[in-house]
């Protein structure tokens, strides 16, 4: 396990965050590949999703850093996680990118792991709205509202980002395996703004694609920061005034300018964080209260924690 102290300083004029070296308390709950994590800023939760043979596949830390509990029925190989919280409680969303039984889904649990939805067709890779299918759906974004973004697929036969209603119904698609403007090469993680803005990693492509959120026009895209790797997650910082992405294989941490309202612009790069060699970060979040930053690392099979100064 990499610890903390090979890590190198952050590049820039001034540090932004630091490495809480204490998170979480009691490491070797990581027992396998760590491939994404979400926050539950509300509860003071922390879920991470884990791949391997005979692990809990979802992990659940307060946010000081103690293991609460593991869950493991009817996940199969966890890509994304998204915690949803509403006026009458909290749900963990998790797409499911296994090609057994449960693949190919994007599945909504209680916080204790208790399944209480299934997107998809499970064990069936498809490109189908009626019935809903999915092939390795990468990540999904749910707004307050209960209206849901998913960006499908980690390398399937679809490379589309798909809004649909609260009840499940498809309010509009947008995308096609390609490189041009709203095409998709693995689009890997979505988030929305504050601005009615839907912002998507299209990793292959070493982009990130803007769309309205209403209807799905595309406003804008974003190459100049990813010559050398493509982005692998976007989540905004709490303020709304930053955007990180993890580059899985130059092990970095972008934190890029995010732009008011209006035109997209190009990205401009304010900091980044050189992570260790082989730390291979996949997916990250942010809490929404107090702004941390956690990040899951494939590599080092753990998720670590940075603070804001």
């Amino acid at each position: 396990v990499l610890k903390a102290e090979y890590f190198s300083p952050w590049r820039g004029e001034q540090q932004m965050y630091k490495l809480d070296i204490g998170w979480p308390k009691t490491p070797e709950h990581f027992t396998g590949q760590t491939f994404c994590v979400a926050v539950d800023s509300l509860h003071g939760l922390v879920y991470v999703g884990q791949r391997g043979d005979n692990v809990p596949k979802v992990l659940v830390f307060s946010e000081e850093g103690y293991f609460l509990n593991a869950w493991n029925d009817t996940v199969e190989m966890p890509h994304g996680i998204f915690v949803w919280n509403t006026a009458t409680g909290s749900s963990v969303w998790v797409t499911d990118v296994g090609t057994g039984k449960y693949g190919h889904t994007v599945k909504q649990y209680s916080p204790l792991g208790k399944l209480m939805q299934v997107l998809g067709t499970p064990g069936n890779a498809g490109s189908s709205l009626i019935p809903l299918q999915f092939d390795q759906p990468a990540e999904i974004f749910v707004e307050e509202t209960g209206e849901i973004y998913v960006v499908d697929g980690d390398g399937g036969m679809n490379n589309r980002l798909l809004k649909l209603s609260d009840d499940y119904k498809e309010i509009w698609l947008t995308g096609t395996n390609g490189s041009g403007i709203g095409q998709f090469k693995i689009p890997h993680s979505v988030t929305v703004d504050a601005f009615g803005r839907v912002w998507v990693a299209d990793r292959g492509n070493k982009r990130i694609q803007v769309f309205d959120k209403v209807t799905g026009e595309w406003l804008g895209s974003w190459s100049g920061c990813f010559s050398e790797d493509g982005p692998y997650s976007v989540r905004f910082t709490a303020d709304y005034k930053y955007l990180i992405v993890a580059q899985l294989n130059i092990n970095r941490l972008a934190i890029l300018a995010a732009p008011p309202v209006g035109s997209i612009g190009d990205c401009i790069m304010v900091h980044s964080v050189q992570l260790a060699d082989e730390t291979k970060p996949h997916l990250v979040d942010v809490d929404m209260r107090t702004g941390a930053v956690y990040v899951a690392e494939i590599g080092a099979q753990q998720v670590q924690k940075y603070v804001p100064l």
